[in-house]
């Protein structure tokens, strides 16, 4: 597909309005790398702080073997209180799992091929940087939603790409495919995100880095205020 990125018109972001049919802004939590010890308890007290939609598992440098045993009461907690379980990178570790979804980085497979090994019910996310080029790629492809980011200085990845919060407002301008906003967001900076068209907002440190009940009842407070009236 032919499409030039250029630069996006700042005004998408100023007068965006949000489509009234489309569902409110939502919390994604992403795990720490970290997630032994007490961290079920840890996942358990976050979920039960205020809405969540979704967490993902991402762990790094563990075969599948420790990965499937360190995720088996992670998924439990979320099937329990139904929030989507979704593993990070690994088709072959979402389908062992039967996780809710699978996410995929740039390097991570093409979403025909997961939806071809997990089935037309698993959720498909893809990470798109700051390119709507991607993005539209990857709904072509099948994805479930796209990932934009990182939006602000984040210490739990390595990232090159700052996109402008206009990229949220143009594709939800766009296409009814839901858009996560990721990187760095705490309940501080969260609204301007909110206010351009993020249907989710991915966040990790934010909330393990400190007391995670309070962050996530934190997000709730803004999410609540930034849906619509009534």
């Amino acid at each position: 597909m032919d499409f030039d990125e250029g630069s996006l018109d700042p005004n998408f972001a100023t007068n965006f309005v949000r489509d009234m049919r489309r569902p409110a802004c939502q919390l994604y939590l992403i795990s720490p790398l970290d997630v032994a010890g007490g961290f079920a308890d840890r996942l358990a007290r976050a979920l039960d702080a205020g809405p969540v939609a979704a967490f993902q598992f991402r762990v790094k440098g563990v075969d599948q073997h420790e990965a499937a045993r360190l995720a088996e009461p992670f998924q439990r907690i979320c099937v329990d209180r139904e929030v989507a379980f979704i593993v990070n990178d690994s088709v072959s570790l979402a389908k062992r799992l039967g996780a809710d979804g699978v996410h995929l980085g740039q390097d991570d497979g093409d979403p025909r091929e997961a939806r071809a090994a997990l089935g037309p019910d698993v959720q498909i996310g893809v990470t798109c940087h700051d390119s709507r080029h991607l993005a539209m790629e990857a709904g072509e492809a099948g994805a479930d939603y796209v990932a934009f980011g990182a939006f602000y200085p984040t210490t739990t990845k390595e990232t090159s790409h700052r996109p402008d919060a206009a990229i949220l407002s143009w594709w939800s301008t766009l296409f009814e495919l839901p858009c996560v906003a990721i990187g760095g967001i705490t309940p501080a900076n969260a609204a301007p995100l909110i206010a351009a068209g993020a249907d989710f907002l991915a966040v990790s440190n934010a909330v393990w880095g400190g007391d995670e009940a309070a962050a996530v009842a934190a997000f709730g407070t803004v999410l609540a205020g930034s849906g619509p009236p009534g």
